[in-house]
């Protein structure tokens, strides 16, 4: 029982409050945020499968708040596809010995992330190019998802591009996330990363996510979203940095 209070435990639930927190504020950054720390005081691999259980749970949650989801995985579906082969082809990197490299991927991840949110320029995708474009955008996000455990890029950005209100993007991250987070763990598992204390943990992990993303919907309320999003960002960028550069530096 001791064990659920070790350092170690509580470094997890605190990042997992942390995290679902970012989430709860800005609608997304539960993996970036959880696999950013994490990362910095684990392997990736370890990371990654903590991150599963929270993670499909609170985006299975953001997947159906609202009416329209079948809707979207007809529209979508090409895209899924190409997530879940690019994750299963991908999480190699994260389940075999190279965790340095894990880690160099997963802080480059991070950087382009941050750097993309705080700079670049939002884009709009012609619905001509959608068709052709959807299979490579859910192929390129898959093979980041698999060998850095960060789901983000390209999807983020290009279902933010698509034109989709409000409710509608909001719903189809979730799906987007709740696919990348199912692939994710059918990697981690053919790696054999899942172990029973990994399992536990993530479980358990649920609850300060839960907990984290009520806080952060409060506080949504209250302040700037985007000093929030922009001092969010730059965080982000600085855990990248640190983890592209800590195998090289010890």
């Amino acid at each position: 029982m001791n064990d659920y209070f070790s350092p170690h435990v509580l470094i997890i639930a605190l990042t997992f409050f942390l995290a679902g927190f970012v989430k709860g504020v800005a609608g997304m950054g539960l993996p970036t945020v959880a696999m950013g720390v994490l990362g910095a005081i684990m392997s990736p691999v370890s990371a990654a499968s903590l991150l599963v259980i929270p993670s499909f749970v609170t985006n299975f949650w953001q997947l159906f708040t609202g009416p329209n989801v079948l809707a979207l995985i007809k529209r979508l579906w090409v895209m899924m596809l190409g997530i879940m082969a690019g994750t299963l082809a991908g999480s190699w990197v994260l389940t075999s010995a190279n965790t340095a490299y894990a880690s160099v991927g997963l802080g480059a991840a991070l950087i382009v992330y941050a750097v993309h949110g705080l700079f670049a320029k939002p884009l709009s995708v012609p619905a001509r190019f959608e068709r052709p474009l959807s299979p490579v955008i859910g192929l390129t996000t898959g093979l980041i998802n698999g060998g850095t455990g960060v789901f983000t890029l390209p999807a983020v950005p290009y279902l933010q591009a698509l034109g989709f209100s409000k409710d509608d993007l909001i719903q189809a991250l979730g799906l987007s996330f709740t696919v990348s987070t199912i692939a994710l763990a059918a990697g981690l598992a053919r790696g054999g990363a899942f172990h029973l204390g990994n399992i536990t943990l993530s479980i358990l992990a649920v609850i300060p996510a839960l907990l984290g993303m009520q806080a952060g919907t409060t506080v949504r309320e209250r302040i700037s979203a985007a000093t929030f999003r922009r001092w969010f960002l730059i965080v982000i960028a600085i855990l990248g940095l640190e983890l592209a550069v800590h195998p090289f530096l010890f």
